[in-house]
């Protein structure tokens, strides 16, 4: 019987007696950080491995895996240090040991009290390196929002046995990350030059980037072979980082998952991937002020952790509603990155025009059951045919005779699935081929359509990550994993393996033994993107009508 892996803090206290007697190691030496020395410990057990991993293929007979959790890469941002740059934190002499996760940001989001701390710019590691100088690429990894690190999702064993070093962290979010003021701007100001203020989650990533410069060589990486990756909220902080001139520099490919859009989606505004103005966010931080019986940053910065908790994660829209449900997908959050011209410079449609400010090879995509394309709807064909022909217009008649409501819910349904999938392609393809008109770097697209089993939300949002970071290992106690699976994470994470490692989902050491399918990128012209999950290769968007559609539907909007 398989052996179930989970990474509970009382296993990872002792996980170190699992350590060989091998010297060479990584988890079996202390490793000076900038601000102090750190150990980690042995991750991987023998049982885990031939459990989980197909050993004729993985890296398992070399598996040096050593985890460093809980590393602290900035100071307590509570108090005094709320709504600023990460400020350095105070050095330690002595060796921290780094075998729990630090705790959680504060978020309302289901957390207890005693899970999260405002000092909580922590950050985790995993490494197969043997020595120091193993020179191994690296992968940051940014999670969703109002999530932590300490995700069995997005644990970096498994990627670190293909001999990448696999970066987690925690940042900031909800108004502790995105609060926007006129006495923030004001600081700001004095301080950077620019009238900017409500993006501190950005600037977590981009202190976290600064700190693998400084240290990663020091785990066997190399600071000049930096990939970052996110998903949904963390996909926004990755597409924010190619963006910004702050970021230049600091990394060489990017990975953005459920994903890029084409600038004219109306979609783009109700997802986590949506900025908003300066004067939007400053009328949110002035309503969020008032809410708290105060007037100022310094009055806010006096209250309590619970007391700022209090409206932090609020959201745009009516939810009595039933087609802002349609419209936006989640009711966007009201604190999110804000167009500031410094942070993030330029809107998405002008920085598609000029080229993104960090030319590096980039990877999107979507699953094919998100973003309205859920499973579950149940619109009446009334309901349908009243959204429909209030949101395309002149285009209705066109539309329904492309995506038809039928006579039941049932089909009123699938047909608004339908037509949410093909928009997710249709809008990412679109945005690669701008992409290629202003941009030297190749740009990759990808369309997930395998639905893990034992569960009934389909190929949802999300359900590609621990297929792409090979941490199948990690979840198998909640999904009663086939060998269809693990060959599949086996291939996945041989794609984004690759692409860490040379800018090309094709190229590198493909440690999986297999033929891999050829995925090219967008080229500016052809109508197809790489299907991966229940098969493999380039697939057409949609059907040409219905590409000609929703860019018509596009063409007719404001852009984002």
């Amino acid at each position: 019987m398989k052996k179930h892996f989970s990474l509970t803090k009382s296993a990872l206290l002792v996980a170190t007696t699992l350590a060989s007697l091998s010297t060479a190691q990584l988890y079996k030496k202390v490793v000076q950080t900038q601000y102090g020395p750190v150990q980690g410990f042995q991750y991987f057990d023998s049982s885990t491995l031939s459990a989980y991993f197909n050993t004729s293929t993985s890296n398992t007979s070399s598996c040096n895996v050593a985890a460093f959790l809980g590393i602290p890469y900035a100071a307590d941002t509570s108090y005094q240090n709320r709504w600023k740059a990460p400020q350095p934190r105070e050095s330690w002499n002595s060796t921290l040991n780094a075998t729990a996760f630090g705790p959680q940001c504060p978020s309302s989001a289901g957390f207890s009290a005693s899970s999260y701390s405002e000092d909580c710019l922590s950050l985790n590691l995993w490494t197969n390196a043997a020595t120091a100088n193993a020179s191994l690429p690296v992968l940051v990894w940014n999670q969703g929002s109002e999530e932590t690190s300490d995700n069995t999702w997005w644990y970096g064993g498994g990627m670190a046995l293909k001999d990448i070093i696999v970066i987690t962290f925690n940042r900031r979010d909800d108004a502790f990350g995105y609060l926007a003021h006129p006495d923030l701007n004001a600081e700001s100001l004095a301080t950077t030059g620019h009238n900017s203020s409500g993006n501190y989650g950005i600037l977590d990533e981009l202190e976290v980037l600064k700190w693998v410069q400084k240290n990663v060589a020091n785990f066997g990486g190399d600071p000049t072979k930096v990939t970052i990756a996110g998903q949904s909220f963390g996909s926004s902080q990755v597409y924010h980082a190619v963006n910004s001139p702050l970021f230049s520099g600091l990394f060489r490919g990017a990975i953005a998952e459920s994903g890029i859009r084409y600038p004219y989606d109306t979609l783009l505004a109700g997802l986590a991937t949506s900025y908003v103005n300066m004067s939007t966010a400053i009328a949110n931080g002035l309503n969020y002020t008032a809410t708290h019986n105060v007037s100022s940053i310094a009055a806010l910065r006096n209250l309590s952790t619970a007391d700022l908790l209090k409206g932090s994660s609020d959201r745009v829209g009516n939810e009595s509603i039933w087609w802002v449900t349609a419209l936006s997908t989640m009711y966007p959050l009201k604190f999110k990155p804000v167009l500031d011209g410094y942070v993030i410079p330029h809107s998405y449609l002008d920085q598609l025009r000029s080229g993104p400010a960090n030319d590096v090879p980039l990877i999107t995509g979507n699953t094919r059951d998100e973003s309205g394309a859920e499973l579950g709807h149940n619109y009446t064909v009334a309901q349908y045919m009243d959204y429909c022909t209030l949101k395309y217009g002149n285009l209705s008649s066109q539309y329904f005779s492309l995506y038809p409501a039928g006579n039941s819910t049932t089909s009123a349904s699938e047909s608004w699935r339908h037509a949410a999938t093909d928009t997710s392609l249709v809008s990412s393809w679109a945005y690669g081929t701008g992409w290629v008109e202003s941009a030297k770097s190749p740009f990759y697209t990808y369309y997930w359509d395998h639905a893990p089993p034992g569960q009934t939300q389909g190929a949802f949002h999300q359900s590609e990550i621990m297929y792409v970071l090979n941490a199948l290992y990690a979840n198998a106690d909640k999904y009663p994993f086939t060998a269809y699976d693990y060959y599949l994470g086996d291939v996945m994470s041989e794609y984004w393996a690759n692409f860490i490692r040379t800018g090309d989902p094709n190229m590198g050491n493909n440690s999986t033994g297999r033929n891999m399918t050829h995925w090219a990128p967008n080229d500016g012209k052809t109508r197809s993107v790489m299907r991966v999950g229940d098969g493999f290769g380039a697939i057409r968007i949609a059907e040409d009508k219905k590409v000609d559609l929703l860019m018509d539907y596009f063409a007719q909007q404001m852009p984002y």
